[in-house]
């Protein structure tokens, strides 16, 4: 019994080295999907912003609506294209510009945030997806705003 326990932990700990061996077709085929879902570095541009990333709202009263606003510049060579900007829960609403940002230019995105169902001290984040080439894999483009909500 004790040696028919040691050969099958031996074929569990083989078996568990193999590995699959990829289709080479498959590979090539993800990345020339993931290149075509990359955007065009060409029309990358850069984005300064204004105002701080992360602002905080003070105190506020539950029920009360906010609106916040980060103002930025596109500081590029290229038009500034936002292409999305999401909010971290339904609680905020964000409207961000609806056309391209001229070089040089200046833009604002704007969110409103319900606080009807928080109390206490609360952060909300936005995300903003932009064609700008110093996002430093999207944490130069999350804003933030902090606030203390009170009964």
């Amino acid at each position: 019994m004790k040696y028919l326990l040691i050969i099958l932990l031996g074929f569990s700990i083989v078996s568990c080295g193999t590995t699959d061996k990829q289709d080479p077709t498959v590979t090539s085929e993800k990345t020339e999907a993931s290149a075509a879902s990359q955007p065009d570095s060409a029309s990358f541009t850069t984005l300064e912003w204004v105002d701080p990333v992360s602002l905080d709202l003070g105190s506020i009263t539950k029920g009360q609506v906010v609106e916040v606003s980060w103002k930025f510049k596109n500081t590029g060579s290229k038009p500034l294209t936002i292409s999305n900007v999401s909010a971290g829960c339904g609680c905020t609403t964000p409207d961000p510009p609806k056309e391209p940002i001229a070089p040089g230019a200046e833009g604002v995105i704007k969110a409103k945030f319900n606080s009807e169902n928080f109390s206490g001290h609360v952060t909300k984040e936005v995300y903003v997806q932009a064609n700008n080439s110093n996002r430093n894999n999207g944490a130069d483009n999350k804003l933030s705003f902090s606030a203390d909500i009170k009964e």
